[in-house]
């Protein structure tokens, strides 16, 4: 008899698809005997399973808040804790973040100098100014205040290039901030997952099924703490007792520190002698403006001529020669020594001439010390965009400097041969280096006959070098005279020679871009003239077309020279002739 609570047909059919699943399950065992030896089978069986299995979107919102609450702690407390040593002129400073929106250069006994901070929200810095470092001193003692102008010029590569220092800065402290912000995510991540396995499971269960009932309540405990160590770290950071707000000091109208409020014994000082910098920077500025004006002017003037005298030449059917299409243009600079004022120059001269690539021959900083890799900041920050600067180093260069040379793009040369913009350069740095004081030594056990040798075997096993790019002259010589490059080009003289022709090739020494002489500084107005060379390759062979001098009078009156003939090498000496054979 049927019982009226139960529907006979849903039996049946429940019965029936239990019936066929049971059946597919005794097939699927059937089979696992022969999937278990297929292991791309059983890979596919444990995807399936994964794909279909649910989502924990609880678990992943927790896991996924956890990280991001982790991430946060972190990256605000290495970005409130950072800290860099780098340069303020001539001194090593100190920087550290700070929140008061103000970047204080605290100077001692002497007081400090206050002014608005450009980081966003409430960034900060202090700058505590440390000594003048040994290595950028004379070895006599300073005993008079006539002898303490000789750190006015490093004052005024400051003001004339803020930006290098800045950017050397910002670097800095986002390194370390990045590198304490790790530290701090990689601890925090192991107390989380230390605590977590201590309470186990079932604990984890009870107490996740208590924090429900109250989230807002854990919510600003857990918060509490956080800020707290937060403020407490960055408090560490600010100056106590913010100086008020006065009058800012009108010795730095005009300058990069305009606004400037100065505490203690400071402003009577900058009141005193502060004037001499900041007039010192103004006949700086205004002397380079105008030198850079002169080159765009000049350059200006020899373009519509050289325009004239090529109309000329094609209407007499002569070849009016290569085309800027044709040809590679680089410009040559040498010996800048830190006179970060001739960046813009060599702006302009590089932005008239269309050049791709500037040729430094090395001697960019005076001592090749991490205080003056500033000075590499701003002639990098001087170079158009596009342009690639190739650099061998010179004996007033270093390793540190090469370092920030290659973080900011630069091509540094150590022995190999690159191509830039078709054109394939060799080159290395000096082997010697400089320090004020102790004079020049050999770095390794390499000597320059060693140097140029070791060059001379690579371009001679290249075989398509199309320049050789040294600081002294004499580490292309062995290649030069093997007749393994076509040109050398050097620096270190202080003084144009060439181009000179020899049997295997053509030497040209570039004469300092800072317009160096003995015994003077390199910064501020020009105390010697200084010269660029811009060269131009031929795109088909890589060959030097023609060359041309950009020279800048201490006057600051600019001469831009026509372009001229690149001269071949020399023919080989004949044979001398057999006194025996017949004539």
């Amino acid at each position: 008899m049927r019982d009226p609570g139960v529907d006979m047909t849903t039996t049946t059919r429940g019965a029936a698809s239990s019936s066929h699943d049971d059946a597919r399950s005794a097939t699927l065992r059937a089979g696992d005997g022969a999937r278990a030896d297929r292991p791309a089978a059983r890979l596919w069986d444990r995807a399936v399973s994964a794909a279909w299995r649910p989502v924990p979107w609880r678990r992943l919102r927790r896991r996924t808040a956890a990280v991001l609450a982790i991430l946060l702690v972190s990256v605000s407390f290495g970005l409130m804790t950072a800290s860099a040593d780098a340069n303020l002129g001539p001194h090593a400073a100190r920087y550290e973040v700070t929140l008061d929106h103000l970047v204080t250069v605290d100077l001692g006994p002497l007081g400090t100098l206050v002014l608005d901070s450009p980081a966003p929200l409430t960034l900060g810095a202090r700058v505590t100014v440390q000594e003048i470092p040994r290595e950028m001193t004379e070895v006599r003692t300073v005993s008079t205040i006539d002898e303490l102008a000789q750190d006015l010029d490093r004052y005024v590569q400051l003001f004339s290039a803020p930006e290098g220092t800045l950017q050397t800065v910002v670097r800095a402290l986002l390194t370390d901030a990045v590198q304490r912000a790790l530290g701090a995510a990689l601890v925090l991540g192991a107390v989380v997952v230390a605590v977590r396995a201590a309470l186990g499971p079932a604990r984890r269960t009870e107490l996740a099924a208590a924090a429900r009932d109250r989230a807002p309540l854990l919510v600003a405990a857990a918060a509490l703490p956080i800020v707290l160590t937060l403020s407490t770290t960055a408090a560490g950071t600010v100056l106590p007792g913010r100086p008020s707000p006065g009058p800012p000091s009108a010795v730095f109208d005009g300058t990069a520190l305009e606004g400037a409020v100065i505490t203690g014994r400071l402003a009577g000082v900058l009141d005193t002698y502060g004037s001499q910098v900041v007039a010192a920077y103004r006949q700086n500025e205004d002397f380079y403006d105008r030198a850079a004006a002169g080159v765009r002017e000049d350059w200006e003037r020899q373009r519509a001529l050289e325009s004239s005298v090529r109309a000329a030449r094609e209407g007499a059917g002569i070849d009016p020669g290569p085309t800027a299409e044709d040809t590679v243009a680089a410009v040559v600079v040498a010996d800048l020594h830190c006179n970060v004022g001739m960046a813009r120059v060599i702006r302009a001269a590089v932005e008239e001439a269309g050049a791709e690539i500037v040729l430094n021959a090395g001697d960019t900083t005076m001592n090749g010390t991490a205080v003056e890799t500033y000075c590499i900041t701003a002639f990098a920050q001087g170079t158009p965009p596009g342009v690639t600067t190739v650099v061998a180093g010179g004996n007033h260069d270093s390793e540190v400097v090469a370092a920030h040379a290659r973080s900011l793009g630069w091509t540094v040369l150590e022995g190999q041969v690159v191509d830039v913009a078709g054109v394939r350069v060799l080159g290395d740095a000096d082997v010697r280096t400089t320090r004020v004081g102790e004079g020049t030594r050999q770095v390794g056990s390499e000597s320059i006959g060693d140097a140029a040798a070791r060059l001379a075997d690579v371009a001679c096993a290249d075989t398509e070098v199309d320049l050789l790019l040294v600081h002294d002259p004499r580490m292309g010589q062995v290649a030069l005279q093997r007749g393994c490059v076509p040109a050398v080009v050097a620096g270190h003289y202080h003084r144009r020679v060439g181009p000179e022709r020899e049997v295997g090739g053509v030497r040209y020494v570039n004469s300092s871009t800072a317009g160096a002489v003995s015994g003077r500084p390199t910064v501020g107005p020009l105390n010697g003239v200084a010269e660029m060379t811009v060269l131009r390759f031929s795109r088909e062979t890589g060959e030097i077309v023609d060359h041309r001098v950009v020279r800048v009078q201490p006057d600051g009156s600019v001469t831009v020279g026509f372009a001229l003939r690149w001269p071949g090498p020399l023919p080989p000496a004949p044979e001398p002739l057999d006194p025996r054979a017949p004539r």
